[in-house]
């Protein structure tokens, strides 16, 4: 197999959040062409579940696309921290509960032909609760929701984010919810 060949790279627009760039490329055999590529910090996010209560869910307004839903607690891994920690820190700030030792569902990468993204799943069975959310726009409401209510919102999709479906149906999956 042969690899395209990067022949060069453009910023278009950075910030602490992406980057855009306009990647010139030649893929095996073909005439080189540019082509767009987002560059990002990594993600990381966390399935927090307890035998009594169920999931513990963010539930939220994504005004990119106008749309109401059910997400697990997650955000980007800063330069200084693991992707464990971040997860760590992201359920606390987002939720107000620090989940208990984390387990790794698994890592992907969501659009590979346009951003090399990475997420980073975890999976809790326990969380203590702090306090209330330190971060308060990330929620209208934290609320545990039984397993079967997770996957009724699931199937009549509530659960639109891709990091937030994916942690959930791996876990599930894999009989850990």
């Amino acid at each position: 197999m042969t690899r395209w060949a990067v022949h060069g790279t453009r910023s278009l627009y950075s910030s602490d959040w992406l980057d855009l760039q306009l990647v010139e490329v030649e893929p095996p055999g073909l005439e080189p062409f540019e082509h767009h590529v987002i560059r990002t910090r990594p993600a990381a996010g966390t399935v927090i579940t307890d035998a009594r209560r169920g999931v513990l869910l963010l539930w939220r307004h994504r005004f990119i696309t106008d749309t109401w839903g059910w997400d697990i607690p997650a955000g980007r891994v800063e330069d200084d921290e693991s992707p464990e920690e971040a997860a760590s820190r992201e359920a606390l700030e987002e939720s107000g509960w620090s989940p208990g030792p984390l387990v790794k569902l698994g890592s992907y990468r969501p659009h590979n032909g346009l951003a090399d993204t990475e997420f980073h799943l975890f999976l809790a069975t326990s969380a203590t609760e702090i306090g209330p959310p330190t971060d308060n726009t990330e929620a209208e409401r934290v609320e545990w929701v039984s397993v079967a209510e997770v996957q009724e919102a699931i199937e009549r999709g509530q659960v639109q984010d891709g990091m937030s479906l994916t942690g959930l149906l791996w876990a599930l999956a894999s009989g850990r919810l």
